[in-house]
């Protein structure tokens, strides 16, 4: 069964995506809802873009959300499916990359890359040498989270020689990594921990105060996830009072908004929320984004539906 309708674009999206929707739709942004909210059947949306439940309720023909993106927590699910409104993801696609970023950015902390740069630039090579930094080869790292994209991490984390362990709300059959009961369990086991879980409620806090005490004052925390998962006061207090020794952050909780704090610290590494930010990843979530799109109104599937849609 073909759906015919108008597409609302809900920003940010990229350029790219915005554009392609034009050429391909006819497409609605925010501003003219009030005269074209009952022409839309579908949402174009991104991570960072609010689809919530009244915004769902405004539209009474929406059948499909196209989130660009493997997480979806921006998207009022219950809503939603409350309707019977299809949501699709973009996952696989960008796996490579956010475990290219975790691998940076636990590199960049462990081997002190950003401040030891800082440290040429600044011309203080001239009075003598960089302190001795740790190795991550050998090291043991934690994985909250060891879905496709923590797997990923894993394989690359094996390569430099670490010993791989993990934490999930269940134990994996099929890896050969050592599971822990808990997040702190995990942490009082590593040297690291690198964070890959979804955000949503069921995450908010996951690492709190008692995970950070456990990772402890030679640990460092990855967070690659979203910034609701770890409690962000708790981290900065751990990192003011050396109850953890560093952290490498792509994610926070209010973006763009970082906490002072954490701009000032030799010790965390922090970059602005682009772990899947390669051209061509990019390019390719994209196009599944487009494709999911363009099934659904074809004929009502999806390429790749959020897991709620296959339970």
């Amino acid at each position: 069964m073909t759906h015919s309708g108008s597409v609302l674009r809900v920003p940010p999206l990229s350029p790219q995506l915005h554009d392609a929707v034009g050429e391909r739709y006819d497409a609605v942004d925010p501003a003219d809802l009030d005269t074209r909210g009952g022409d839309v059947v579908a949402i174009v949306c991104s991570n960072a873009s609010p689809v919530d439940a009244d915004l769902i309720a405004a539209l009474p023909r929406l059948g499909v959300i196209a989130n660009h993106g493997v997480g979806y927590d921006n998207i009022d699910v219950p809503a939603a499916l409350a309707r019977g409104i299809a949501v699709s993801h973009t996952p696989g696609v960008l796996d490579d990359a956010v475990a290219e970023t975790a691998l940076a950015l636990l590199l960049a902390v462990r081997r002190q890359v950003v401040a030891a740069d800082r440290f040429v630039r600044d011309g203080r090579w001239l009075d003598g040498s960089f302190p001795l930094t740790d190795q991550v080869a050998g090291s043991l790292v934690g994985i909250i989270g060891l879905g496709r994209i923590g797997q990923a991490v894993a394989t690359r984390l094996e390569a430099l020689g670490c010993t791989v362990s993990y934490h999930n709300r269940h134990r994996l059959a099929d890896v050969p990594y050592d599971y822990a009961a808990s997040p702190a369990e995990l942490a009082a086991a590593a040297d690291s921990l690198v964070v890959v879980v979804p955000g949503g409620d069921d995450t908010t806090a996951l690492i709190d105060r008692a995970v950070l005490d456990a990772l402890g004052p030679d640990g460092v925390l990855v967070n690659i996830a979203r910034g609701s998962v770890v409690d962000q006061p708790a981290l900065v207090a751990a990192l003011q009072d050396g109850r953890l020794g560093g952290a490498g952050l792509d994610v926070y909780a209010d973006e763009p908004r970082v906490p002072e704090e954490l701009t000032t610290m030799d010790n965390v590494v922090l970059l602005p929320h682009v772990a899947s930010g390669t051209h061509v990843t990019r390019a390719a979530m994209r196009a599944l984004t487009l494709d999911n799109l363009a099934s659904w109104l074809a004929d009502g599937t999806l390429r790749t539906p959020i897991p709620e849609l296959a339970q």
